[in-house]
């Protein structure tokens, strides 16, 4: 049985079929609209990045590219062995296994945190967000990315898959905690249909996901986030 570190909140998607979603990771945002949100407002050129939630380690080379150091922490122990494969060339980038609840950092080490569809949806989260208080430097950033269930094609499905999901209970959630908001429209660009079906069906329910690809013309589909962050 794989290792889970205590307190995490199981991650099905990812969690039971990381191959599939390295299909959905790869389709994300190819224009780049979030690199460059997050890079607008907390630049982490030589600095220290925590990647919390890092599954597979998909986002580490890219920070790794310009940070100094960079750490990714995952509470599924397969996920993070396969982060450190992927990140073993790397001079600059760490894997731990651990819970958001218990990142295990110390006070104050780390500059900047990401934290990427990792279960940070607001109500719930205050433990994982008083170690991200914990583990950062006076100055650091927050970046918390998360759907924006108010527009876009992606966004009405989700409502849809989550009719009792409130998105004005959450963005009230974020004001409360100290977070400012980047409301950022990207895309998911797929190579071909099979895999557009096959993200679908790991991220909606069969019958949802049928129905999605059908009404789905092509390979792309609009998708809104919001990018949250907060410096400390």
């Amino acid at each position: 049985m794989t290792e889970i570190a205590p307190g995490a909140v199981p991650s099905p998607n990812i969690w039971n079929t990381p191959q599939i979603y390295e299909l959905e990771n790869r389709a994300v945002d190819p224009d780049g609209v979030l690199a460059a949100a997050m890079a607008g407002i907390r630049p982490w050129d030589g600095a220290t990045v925590l990647d919390l939630g890092c599954g597979t380690g998909f986002h580490l080379p890219f920070f790794a590219a310009k940070a100094g150091r960079v750490i990714g922490v995952e509470p599924h122990a397969g996920l993070a062995a396969a982060a450190r494969r992927r990140t073993a060339l790397l001079g600059n980038v760490t894997v731990l296994t651990g819970a958001a609840q218990a990142v295990p950092l110390p006070d104050a080490s780390v500059d900047v945190v990401h934290a990427r569809w990792a279960y940070f949806f607001g109500p719930g989260c205050e433990p994982g967000l008083r170690e991200v208080r914990r583990v950062l430097r006076r100055g650091g950033t927050a970046f918390i990315i998360d759907n924006d269930a108010t527009r876009s094609t992606f966004g009405r499905w989700f409502r849809e898959w989550l009719p009792k999901y409130d998105p004005e209970a959450v963005e009230r959630f974020w004001t409360r905690q100290g977070f400012s908001r980047e409301p950022l429209t990207i895309r998911w660009s797929f190579g071909t249909r099979d895999d557009l079906a096959a993200v679908l069906g790991i991220e909606f329910p069969a019958d949802l996901a049928a129905r999605f690809l059908a009404e789905t013309p092509g390979l792309d589909v609009d998708y809104a986030v919001n990018l949250w962050h907060r410096a400390y």
